[in-house]
């Protein structure tokens, strides 16, 4: 068995929404899996994800109005540029 390669938590957030859909390699979800065993802020990170997801994971898109949506858009895009 092969040592998972490290990761920052930049890259984790970058990971996190295949990881949580199930989508990443089996190498990386070792990798992630690995950061999260050593990384506190980081596992509070993926607890707030999975919450978040409970509670809104069943909201259709299509529920929110027009600019409640070029809102939340504009916020991602702002944050991750």
């Amino acid at each position: 068995m092969t040592t998972p390669r490290d990761i920052a938590c930049v890259e984790l957030v970058e990971l996190l929404t295949d990881y949580l859909e199930g989508a990443l390699p089996p190498d990386e979800v070792a990798a992630v899996e690995a950061h999260l065993e050593i990384c506190p802020p980081c596992r509070v990170y993926v607890a707030q994800m999975r919450a978040t997801i409970a509670a809104l994971g069943s909201v259709p898109v299509e529920t929110l109005p027009d600019e409640a949506y070029d809102e939340l858009l504009a916020a991602f895009r702002d944050r991750f540029a």
